[in-house]
């Protein structure tokens, strides 16, 4: 390929987190690869009204703080006592201590200290009181992030299209986390695009959310957790917000995918660190094999 063809230098592509996870877990000793979703047809619903007129909800696979779960907060480890397992829904006239420790974020680059990062409720708020859009939606709602497809589609995405409906939602903005958060999210919004419901999903691995396919990709070129803007930046967050509200009102049709003008940082070097086998010795491979068998394990007795 001609190097002028491709502005971008190798070290500063997207990451592809579908490879690079395949490529982490075959280091630690896992076989058979996870095969990601994917759909070749893609439902788009266009916005029936002005933005200004539209009630709109938001979507999150981060949960509500729970102390009795162990640790949750800024520098926490994996933590598969913190999963949930059943679609819940919060009153969005108050605020929520949501957070994502218990999902494989970027631990290593952004502090998870303000939620402001991955769930934009003060944000849309704000967005109403302005008149950029109707009004929020009573209730907003957590997708669990099971790896089972099939969970997804017939259980959590069905009762997320009902709850929606319920509330007279009309646009949906689905703000994803880990790797499979981002399918989950992305199998979701196929169904509330399929029942009318015009929807952005707000990711930062743009590959997985790419192959699920989906009709809407606000993509953030950021560590992942960080879906709604940088974190302790009023200005990142209310810009990454009004993008996605840009793309509710112009996308012209399925498969659009518009890429945040934010940089995380100067350098990209914090995207060679993330589940990066060439960068981990075997010792620490092996430590990490035991601690995430010792999370399944967990995550598992919670069911």
């Amino acid at each position: 390929m001609d190097p002028a063809a491709d502005p971008l230098p190798d070290d500063d592509r997207p990451i592809a987190y579908m490879q690079r996870t395949r490529d982490w877990y075959l280091a630690l000793g896992y076989g058979n690869p996870y095969r990601w979703a994917h759909h070749a047809e893609v439902p788009f619903q266009p916005l029936g009204k002005p933005l200004a007129q539209c009630t709109v909800a938001i979507v999150t696979t981060a949960v509500p703080f729970d102390p009795a779960k162990g640790p949750q907060g800024p520098g926490a480890p994996y933590n598969g006592a913190a999963k949930f397992h059943e679609v819940y829904s919060g009153d969005t006239a108050g605020d929520h201590d949501l957070r994502i420790a218990h999902v494989a974020i970027d631990r290593r680059h952004t502090s998870m200290e303000d939620s402001g990062a991955w769930f934009p409720l003060p944000a849309l708020r704000r967005a109403a009181a302005a008149g950029r859009i109707g009004r929020v939606a009573p209730r907003f709602h957590g997708a669990p992030t099971n790896r089972s497809q099939r969970r997804t589609v017939e259980v959590d995405a069905p009762e997320i299209v009902a709850r929606c409906r319920a509330d007279g939602v009309d646009a949906a903005l689905l703000v994803a986390n880990c790797p499979v958060c981002h399918q989950t999210l992305g199998l979701a919004a196929r169904q509330l695009e399929a029942a009318g419901i015009a929807t952005v999903v707000m990711g930062c691995a743009k590959d997985v959310v790419e192959h699920v396919g989906v009709p809407r990709l606000l993509f953030s070129d950021f560590p992942l957790g960080n879906a709604a803007g940088k974190p302790h930046d009023a200005a990142s967050q209310a810009a990454t917000l009004e993008l996605a509200l840009r793309l509710l009102e112009s996308a012209p049709a399925p498969r659009t995918t518009v890429q945040s003008p934010q940089r995380w940082s100067e350098s990209a070097e914090w995207k060679q660190d993330y589940c990066n086998p060439a960068r981990v010795g075997a010792d620490e491979l092996a430590r990490l094999r035991a601690e995430f068998d010792a999370a399944k394990v967990e995550a598992r007795s919670q069911r």
